[in-house]
């Protein structure tokens, strides 16, 4: 269909607009391997229409992409989800989720820059690809929190047997959550901004 000049372009929708009240907006990423539930959170929490960019997976990712739960999953984010949440009247987050098959990990440092912190979504089935994941935080120098999604299938441990198994320091939040409820992101997203606000009240004490 020919685009007319007298056509109108839709704006954003009513609901998408930025509360009047907003005082400060700060960016937050959700990291995490394939297949671990980032797209699922930022949709759950969202106050607006979120933003993604899922791609249908191909026979070109056979023996490239990480295969866990290709059975079920058909979609997969190749560049960022993106969300946002009112915390508060006046805090605003926009939420960023990154890409989880590593081959399109080169997208993370963008995506990192400028982000007040993050939230490592982890799945029991496969802590180890939580490794490189916390890593590239660290390097980057991006504080976070640890949520482990709750899969219905996965197995459950105490979480601090998993501190353990993730060698996370022990300031270091860790918390379950169930990425497919607004209430239990909502409060996982509080979790890292109560550990942000700590950080930068010890700092300014020290």
């Amino acid at each position: 269909m020919d685009f007319k000049s007298s056509d109108t372009i839709p704006g954003p929708r009513a609901e998408d607009h930025l509360p009047h009240t907003a005082q400060a907006a700060v960016k937050i990423v959700i990291v995490g391997g394939f297949g671990v539930g980032k797209t699922t959170m930022v949709g759950s929490v969202s106050e607006i229409k979120p933003l993604t960019t899922e791609e249908t997976m191909t026979q070109a990712g056979i023996g490239v992409d990480d295969d866990f739960g290709s059975a079920s999953k058909t979609a997969t984010t190749v560049a960022m989800d993106f969300g946002r949440i009112s915390l508060t009247d006046e805090l605003v987050l926009y939420l960023f989720g990154t890409p989880g098959q590593e081959r399109f990990w080169f997208l993370w440092n963008g995506l990192f820059e400028g982000a007040l912190g993050a939230v490592v979504l982890v799945d029991t089935r496969r802590l180890e690809v939580s490794y490189d994941v916390m890593g590239r935080l660290e390097e980057g120098g991006v504080p976070f929190v640890v949520a482990i999604n709750t899969f219905p299938d996965a197995p459950r441990y105490p979480l601090d047997e998993l501190r353990l198994a993730l060698d996370l320091a022990p300031d270091i939040p860790i918390v379950e959550c169930d990425a497919r409820r607004r209430a239990s992101s909502r409060d996982t997203l509080m979790v890292l901004m109560r550990f942000l606000h700590h950080m930068v009240t010890k700092r300014q004490l020290t």
